[in-house]
């Protein structure tokens, strides 16, 4: 396949590189002449480790750096054509789309035909800007997008658009590329779907075809995780020093030794849900929040933590009600699990009950409930007017709408064995 990169910063010439490595022809356009002449002369124009080997092996073989004024010649080879330009800090930390619709335009106006090219955005975008920004910036240049009965017709213009979000450390841009533990292609119709995947098919990292939006939030979603990470840890030495008498480093180094990071899966803890619950958890941030603002520090990391987890149950709730609609009220609503965790009998300051609590507040009488394991801890811990179940059949046969809260084993078949609404507030179901 013939493939045009825009921009060769970092992002830009790994992508070219890599596509070259694949056995693809690459053009890689530079819009900065001494960018462009020190490429042309088989060197990088910063450090990192491989892609200057990699550089030295297919320059001018498979890869070749043009300047715009050879854009016509690449754009009308290529099969796709990719945009890795700054999307850099515009109003209200907004990101400025500029130099991508700048790229995308001129690619436009050069195209001289009606053969099908994707146009792919590597660059950094915020989740719904190709759906409401691009895309609608495409056809307002009279370009069909995607596949349309249209774009079956003889002598009409037509694009795919997608995104292929990118995970490159700087300093390891050429080994992230080359052994990347996934690829993300956010497409909207089959047809680029298929081009991208050509593109990929000699290696061996898993793709994930996925919608446009989700390709987007993924990108952000492995930052801000990596950003939060960051300034969390810096708001507990902030805490620490605070409080006074603490070895901050010695601290974290402890706190690297703990298991769960080096043998538990990630999904353990970055995996969206109804709320933390159980003992230590709810107590144990509490505390350290309110021990550091009564020495002077308003923690606004565990502040925010405590009060989004605090939210859960009501934005729960509001699924369920949407879910019952006109039933409203005299729907019978089953809770699928009261335990804080599969796995656990501990009910102790479990979101099922906090979710309960809102639906009792807003009217909502007929609640079933069911736990593999803690039914009796539950009706014990807590003074609530539900029925309870001692059978997952006979629940899921008297009941309207179906709440899965605690994410046990054998509610991962629920829907093959019935087809009644299922809100799942653990996000546990294929």
């Amino acid at each position: 396949m013939v493939v045009t990169v825009f921009g060769l910063g970092f992002v830009g010439l790994t992508t070219a590189l890599g596509f070259a490595e694949f056995g693809h022809t690459v053009y890689g356009v530079e819009m900065n002449p001494e960018r462009l002449d020190t490429i042309k002369g088989g060197h990088l124009p910063f450090l990192e480790e491989g892609l200057d080997k990699a550089l030295l092996h297919h320059l001018n073989h498979n890869f070749h750096p043009i300047a715009p004024d050879g854009l016509d010649v690449a754009i009308a080879q290529s099969d796709c054509i990719y945009y890795c330009v700054g999307t850099p800090y515009g109003k209200d930390g907004q990101a400025d789309l500029t130099y991508l619709l700048n790229a995308i335009d001129e690619t436009i106006d050069l195209i001289k035909d009606y053969r099908f090219r994707v146009l792919v955005v590597k660059s950094t975008i915020p989740p719904s800007t190709t759906e409401n920004r691009i895309i609608p910036h495409i056809r307002q240049r009279g370009i069909i997008v995607g596949e349309s009965v249209e774009s079956n017709r003889q002598e009409v213009l037509h694009v795919g658009v997608a995104n292929n979000p990118e995970f490159l450390r700087e300093g390891h841009c050429w080994d992230d590329f080359m052994k990347a533990d996934r690829i993300v292609l956010g497409v909207s119709d089959k047809k680029s779907e298929k081009t991208l995947r050509e593109i990929y098919a000699s290696t061996s990292i898993p793709v994930f075809c996925v919608s446009l939006n989700t390709g987007e939030f993924v990108k952000y979603l492995s930052n801000t995780l990596l950003a939060t990470l960051i300034s969390y840890s810096n708001e507990m030495s902030i805490i620490a020093d605070t409080i006074g008498h603490i070895d901050i480093a010695k601290a974290f180094h402890i706190l690297h030794m703990d298991k769960r990071w080096g043998n538990a899966p990630m999904s353990s803890y970055v995996y969206p849900g109804c709320g933390y619950g159980g003992y230590c958890l709810p107590k144990d941030t509490n505390a350290l929040y309110a021990i550091a603002k009564s020495a002077g520090m308003d923690a606004p990391i565990l502040k925010n933590v405590i009060a989004t987890n605090d939210s859960m149950p009501a934005f729960m709730a509001e699924r369920i009600m949407k879910t019952a609609g006109e039933k409203g009220q005299f729907s019978k609503i089953a809770i699928l699990g009261l335990s804080f965790k599969p796995g656990s009998d501990d009910v102790r300051d479990t979101p099922s009950a906090k979710i309960i609590r809102q639906l009792l507040m807003h009217g909502y009488k007929n609640i079933l409930g069911y736990d593999p394991v803690a039914n009796k801890e539950f009706k014990k811990h807590y003074d609530l007017p539900i029925t309870y179940y001692d059978h997952y059949r006979e629940i899921l046969k008297d009941a309207d709408i179906l709440v899965i809260t605690t994410a046990w084993s054998e509610f991962k078949s629920i829907h093959s064995v019935t087809d009644k609404p299922v809100i799942d507030c653990r996000f546990m179901l294929d």
